[in-house]
């Protein structure tokens, strides 16, 4: 049943400088169940009140009408602009579609699955390590950060995977072994599609109201936009991935705090939370963590992230602690310097060297940004020490980065590992004019205290 007391409207309409996009304007009292919806049918947030949807297949209309339905459905006000109306309910095929035997909605299929692979590329899980072009299309050879190397075959909405494999090394090498002298470092180069959905999304948008029409409302700014490595990114809307996250898992929830400026979200077993403020901004901490083994025992490991740290990484961590390794080592277990190499082995397999200094081991990223990952072997040793025994960290320098997430002793090694790997090989965007230098000061704050799990009070 819709929720008598959800106020939001939604405006959808085409975007008034990219054709084939979709804009959603979003205003009243309670946007948050809006923005959730609507970052779940693939909209992302582009101002305040603004998301746009982007696709590689030209399905905006079909996938905007898709959101509207389900807006409705969470009582939700939707207006759709006359124009992009008139897109919905128009008829269209491709031209010298290849798979002619497909009906419209497999065609829609092979599509989405494209996109899907297109996103995955875009946000890093999906790591590419080389391409080639077989003479008609383009192919490549990937690994996604937690499953499978895999082939692709094809561009935009026609790519697919064409063959699984277990290993990076043995997909490689089979990729080496079918492609030879055609084989080049990296992704292929962007299509114009491509671009066009890039450019779409890195526009911000001031919010028009209800009444307004997008169609003729003034073009936005847009922002030259460059591509980097993950870890000199921009920090993005780490509100909108709060959001993203509690829409997708179903067994995480907010919990009451009484302050309006903070979010606790916790695990229904009530030994994972994690703390959202509000106001935090630049080096300032915006996200707290704790991990407990019952919902009554002491804290097991804890970590912050913040305001400033790209929200690809923080994304990292989040999806990582939902899997059943989240709690880590056992409460009498120490750090092996097996555990230590496994966890930095994505480091160390993509070219970062290390270095020792005292009580601090230190993987510095090769290349003009600045980032690095850094163990505190005496805070290994104080398991219960609010010191940080891992800190990764992205511009400047190690002692005043840009961005900074810490992590306690007992972290979990897959955490690590996948958050090196993120560092080792995930790509962002961010304007190329934007000052990096941050704003700094004498010492970072202290993260704020998370309430512990036999506390909690569920919100209604």
């Amino acid at each position: 049943m819709p929720d008598p007391t959800l106020q939001s409207h939604v405006q959808l309409g085409r975007h008034p400088e990219h054709p084939d996009a979709v804009t959603a304007t979003i205003t009243g009292s309670d946007t948050y169940a809006a923005r959730a919806l609507l970052s779940v049918r693939g909209f992302r947030p582009t101002g305040d009140q603004t998301m746009i949807l982007a696709r590689i297949d030209h399905e905006e209309p079909y996938y905007a009408d898709r959101a509207a339905h389900a807006l409705r459905e969470a009582g939700v006000t939707v207006e759709v602009t006359p124009v992009l109306q008139q897109d919905i309910e128009a008829e269209w095929t491709w031209a010298d579609y290849p798979m002619h035997w497909l009906n419209r909605e497999e065609i829609r299929e092979v599509s989405d699955a494209a996109q899907k692979i297109h996103d995955d590329i875009v946000s890093g899980r999906l790591v590419i390590h080389a391409h080639a072009h077989d003479g008609w299309t383009h192919v490549a050879v990937g690994t996604y950060r937690d499953g499978d190397s895999i082939h692709l075959h094809g561009e935009d909405h026609l790519r697919q995977v064409a063959l699984t494999y277990d290993t990076p090394t043995e997909a490689i090498a089979e990729f080496q072994k079918l492609y030879g002298e055609a084989v080049r470092p990296g992704p292929a180069p962007t299509t114009e599609t491509e671009q066009r959905a890039a450019e779409a999304l890195a526009t911000t948008t001031t919010a028009a109201p209800p009444s307004a029409r997008p169609e003729l409302a003034p073009a936005p700014q847009r922002l030259a936009v460059e591509t980097v490595p993950v870890h000199a990114a921009d920090a993005g809307d780490h509100e909108a991935l709060l959001h993203d996250f509690l829409a997708s898992h179903a067994d995480w929830e907010k919990v009451r705090t009484g302050d309006e400026n903070t979010t606790v979200v916790s695990h229904e077993s009530l030994t994972l939370r994690a703390l959202f403020d509000y106001d935090a901004a630049g080096r300032d901490i915006k996200w707290t963590f704790a991990a407990y083994e019952t919902p009554v025992s002491d804290l097991l490991w804890h970590g912050t992230a913040t305001a400033s740290t790209p929200a690809q990484i923080v994304g990292t961590l989040l999806n990582t602690i939902t899997s059943e390794n989240a709690w880590g080592y056992g409460p009498s277990t120490s750090i092996t310097e097996t555990a230590i190499a496994k966890a930095t082995r994505p480091l160390t397999d993509a070219g970062w060297k290390h270095t020792i200094d005292g009580r601090y081991i230190t993987w510095q990223a090769p290349g003009t940004h600045a980032a690095g990952v850094q163990f505190d072997a005496f805070a290994a040793q104080q398991p219960n020490s609010p010191l940080s025994t891992w800190t990764l960290w992205g511009g400047h320098a190690d002692h005043q980065p840009n961005w900074a997430l810490h992590l306690s002793a007992k972290a979990p090694t897959a955490l690590l590992q996948n958050l090196t790997f993120e560092m080792a090989h995930g790509q962002g965007l961010r304007p190329p004019s934007r000052s990096t230098r941050p704003t700094l000061t004498a010492a970072a704050p202290l993260p704020p205290t998370i309430p512990p799990p036999s506390n909690a009070v569920r919100a209604r």
